[in-house]
């Protein structure tokens, strides 16, 4: 089990990442894009990634707009996993 990080771990950590806010236990992230295709598209890239990490976000869609919140249910918390898997994420939405 991965070791939950302290909230200033958590604001350093995102000062890395793109867009990325600490929400309670979960970092979350709303992408953008031009319909309900290229949102869906996205969807399954990140599906990808987090069966490759073995770690997946909660997805929220509405319409052209994907919200996407990670944490670590196992460690109770935010974990570097997290962060990581945000980091992948991050690299999908930049193609």
């Amino acid at each position: 089990m991965s070791t939950v990080l302290t909230t200033a771990e958590i604001g350093l950590a995102l000062g890395k990442l793109r867009g990325w806010t600490a929400q309670g236990n979960s970092i979350v992230r709303t992408f953008q894009f031009g319909n309900f295709v290229e949102a869906i598209n996205f969807v399954n890239k990140v599906a990808g990634v987090a069966e490759a990490a073995n770690h997946h976000p909660d997805i929220s869609i509405n319409y052209n707009k994907v919200t996407l919140a990670l944490v670590s249910h196992d460690a109770g918390g935010v974990t570097q996993r997290d962060m990581k898997v945000a980091a992948a994420i991050d690299k999908v939405a930049a193609r």
